[in-house]
């Protein structure tokens, strides 16, 4: 049922004219993340720069029974920003602002609608950086990454998005806000913001973060190896680590891949590898070349047939760049294709792409791998033609059957991606009832109306407006009255 014009006047009065959208044309643009294949368009999109304002809206919609969906940038994966039952598009992007930084005690405080990669290049004069760094860290935004504990190349070595943030400024279903955690390093309430963090939305919204920095390492040193399997180029992946070298990142493309990245960029890279390797070590300069020759050493063991090393910054960032735009080359070439995102051992690498490419060719569809293969998080993409409903049925099917490989393997349904409504079919496969009814309990304690992006993640979960007996009222929750974007800008 369409908004009254006295409630969106309501609402425009509280953000101001430039701060509703409620056009079809204008709703037409949020009505999905970048997993396009289910469309709902809100009934209005709400655009606050506040603490204050975000709270204002949750009022507002509790007041007329709507249900609220926060959004980023809209990159993500797996639809958790895609308002399934219609309502309020929260859109975070005009809180953009880094809010403070602490050189000495290296944390700073961002509003959650910064981009990421923004954060560590206003940080870069300093000598610091956020050490998170997913594919799309162009212009996914750091609430994004914590709504889903997004991870990125990196985090092999320096973990997800919730080893980097230390407190959240969340403002709760009742228009409550409260901050969790804070700027220690272990703070003496109950850890409620690692409940926050990979909540994709339903818990509270993020209206600032807290978040850890790390000093930019002495040096780094970026190699590229080549394959003719892709059997080979994981078993190193796996003797490196093995041997104790932990390096920064490990990334793997396949022949596929690496073809459609040098079709678009002509990198020079060999399109007649099986497998491209990219590894990079960072740290103490005098540490790094005994890394890089004993790396190199298990890379020939297994094979590898070149070494690249990137002789400067410069070549250092194009390898980066082959890797971080594969995404696009299936973009502009695939006319649909589907983007997994699931984890196994990386013992179960090689096993694990050899099934891929024998359920798509089952189907009678081609699929391409590129994945941080340091922690065995994989990203296949199914290609299909878009205008045949049957081909999207069975990269739906394939894309499935992916995920209960993985599970098989002893691994899980998502790395960085979330659950949104994309995975909420395989979460009772992954885990069991009693399993999923605490989760449930947990998000009412927090929600117990379900007006946070209801219906994401939980199989079955319940809508809007449906309590849950076993929930209690957000004000219980505790937290602090700390606001950190109160005083206006600290930097």
């Amino acid at each position: 049922m369409p908004l009254t014009a006295d409630a969106l006047d309501e609402l425009r009065a509280l953000l101001g004219p430039e701060g509703v959208l409620s056009e079809p044309a204008a709703l037409f643009t949020y009505d999905a993340d970048a997993m396009t294949l289910e469309r709902v368009a809100p009934d209005v999109v709400a655009l606050p720069r506040s603490t204050d304002e975000v709270a204002a809206v949750m009022l507002w919609a509790r007041a007329h029974g709507l249900p609220v969906t926060p959004r980023g940038a809209g990159t993500g994966l797996a639809g958790g920003c895609t308002c399934e039952t219609g309502g309020v598009s929260l859109s975070l992007n005009r809180m953009d602002r880094v809010l403070r930084v602490d050189h000495e005690r290296l944390f700073a405080w961002v509003q959650p609608g910064l981009v990421n990669l923004w954060l560590s290049q206003q940080l870069a004069p300093a000598g610091l950086y956020f050490a998170p760094d997913p594919a799309s860290q162009q212009v996914s935004t750091i609430g994004g990454n914590v709504s889903t504990n997004a991870g990125g190349p990196h985090c092999l070595k320096y973990g997800v998005t919730l080893n980097h943030v230390l407190g959240v400024t969340v403002v709760l279903e009742d228009g409550t806000s409260v901050t969790l955690g804070g700027e220690a390093c272990d703070a003496p309430d109950f850890d409620l913001a690692s409940v926050v963090i990979g909540s994709e939305g339903t818990t509270a919204v993020v209206t600032a973060v807290c978040v850890r920095l790390l000093p930019v390492p002495e040096d780094v040193q970026t190699m590229l190896f080549d394959f003719e399997s892709v059997e080979d180029a994981c078993h190193t992946v796996s003797r490196v680590i093995a041997e104790g070298i932990v390096p920064a990142a490990m990334e793997i493309m396949d022949r596929h891949t690496v073809g459609l990245v040098e079709a678009w960029l002509q990198m020079g890279l060999p399109t007649d590898a099986a497998a491209l390797l990219l590894i990079e070590v960072d740290g103490p300069a005098v540490s790094l070349p005994a890394q890089v020759e004993r790396i190199g050493a298990i890379a020939r063991e297994w094979r590898a047939r070149s070494r690249r090393v990137a002789k400067d910054a410069a070549e250092r960032a194009l390898l980066w760049k082959g890797r971080k735009s594969a995404f696009g080359a299936y973009g502009r070439t695939a006319s649909g294709f589907y983007i997994m995102d699931g984890v196994v051992p990386r013992t179960k690498l090689a096993e694990a792409l050899a099934t891929i490419y024998r359920l798509a060719e089952a189907r009678g569809l081609e699929a391409g791998n590129v994945f941080h293969a340091g922690d065995g998080n994989l990203h296949p993409h199914v290609l299909f033609d878009a205008k045949s409903e049957r081909q999207q049925q069975d990269a739906l099917e394939v894309s499935h059957e992916i995920l209960r490989m993985c599970i098989r393997f002893g691994g899980t349904i998502s790395g960085e991606h979330g659950v949104g409504i994309e995975k909420r079919p395989m979460m009772a496969e992954l885990f069991g009832a009693d399993d999923l009814a605490v989760m449930e309990r947990v998000r009412a304690a927090f929600d117990p109306a379900r007006r946070l992006n209801p219906g994401k993640i939980l199989p079955g979960g319940a809508g809007c407006g449906e309590a849950h007996a076993h929930g209690r009222a957000p004000a219980q929750l505790g937290g602090t009255a700390f606001r950190p974007d109160a005083e206006g800008p600290w930097i």
